[in-house]
């Protein structure tokens, strides 16, 4: 179940990359769509980080040393 999340987590991350350089492309400035898609990248990004971080300190996410 922990995997899945992170997983879904990094699919809509690159889901949101892609949309923000398509909007990027198309709109070519006249549009907040990119900005928007990249704010929310970047808030989805913060949120699996704190989110591992949650995992770790309550003990359900395990790390090992590498």
């Amino acid at each position: 179940m922990k995997t899945l999340i992170v997983v879904a987590f990094l699919v809509v991350i690159l889901y949101n990359l892609g949309a923000g350089l398509y909007y990027m492309l198309v709109d070519k400035g006249t549009t907040d769509r990119t900005v928007n898609a990249l704010t929310r990248r970047i808030g989805l990004s913060v949120a699996l980080i704190l989110l591992v971080i949650l995992g770790i300190a309550t003990g359900i996410i395990e790390p090992h040393g590498i």
